[in-house]
């Protein structure tokens, strides 16, 4: 089974449908046969170049509510053992990070990916990290286990943009307009940072169906029935194409 997640660094939501996801994997009997792949998605992307304090961009746009927004995620964060440090977060464009994920995928694999967006995830809105900073970058990839000296050379130059330009506008042309976004065998979406238990029912539906498809002599019942829901109360939908 593929899932690609569609998703942005500087999104919080997307951290905590990370932890989620994850978790419902674990529980997963066949998880060794799910890949993850990460898909890049930008909910700013005419975000300047530069670093702004996060407290400060999202009052600009929400005003004092922002605070109660910070707060909830932060709640909804430490029960699933993340943490969000609002004061700390510095806001920045985030292409060169999505560039920086496809260079892992492609040259280390989709679980050093995996690893890749833990970590700037967690330094990003726990540790004041820049994602727009380049040395900032090389030191997380490092501490995900890859080599600081080809990540910094790789950073140096302008490689990968117009393919992760072209994966964020195929998202848009898929219909993805909000993040997360788990696309399974590029049929079945489910989005947002759903529970642990709405994840863990998606992957053992799908792998119903997808057994149900691999042999014609199955009857799988309305499960194996390509156009219905691949999890409940109305949280799945059908993109208009194939992810991938």
């Amino acid at each position: 089974m593929k899932v690609e997640i569609y998703s942005d660094i500087a999104c919080p939501w997307c951290y905590v449908g990370k932890a989620r996801f994850e978790r419902a994997l674990t529980a997963f009997p066949q998880a060794d046969s799910v890949e993850v792949v990460y898909r890049p998605f930008q909910l700013d992307p005419a975000a300047p170049l530069e670093p702004r304090v996060h407290r400060e961009v999202l009052t600009q746009k929400y005003g004092p509510q922002s605070v109660a927004m910070d707060d909830r995620v932060t709640q909804l964060g430490a029960a699933e053992g993340i943490t969000f440090d609002f004061d700390t977060v510095v806001e920045n464009n985030s292409l060169l990070a999505h560039r920086l994920l496809r260079f892992a995928l492609e040259t280390y694999g989709p679980e050093a990916q995996a690893r890749l967006k833990g970590r700037l995830m967690a330094a990003h809105f726990g540790e004041g990290m820049d994602i727009g900073d380049r040395a900032q970058l090389a030191d997380a990839a490092a501490a995900a286990g890859l080599d600081r000296a080809a990540v910094a050379a790789f950073l140096d130059t302008d490689d990968l943009r117009a393919e992760v330009q072209a994966d964020i506008d195929e998202a848009h042309q898929l219909g993805i307009s909000a993040v997360p976004t788990f696309v399974f065998e590029g049929q079945w979406a489910v989005q947002g940072g759903q529970e642990t238990s709405t994840f863990l029912r998606v992957l053992e539906q799908v792998a119903q169906q997808t057994a149900a498809a691999q042999d014609p002599g199955t009857d799988g019942g309305p499960d194996a029935d390509p156009d219905a829901a691949a999890c409940a109360d109305g949280v799945c939908e059908v993109p208009p194409t194939s992810a991938h």
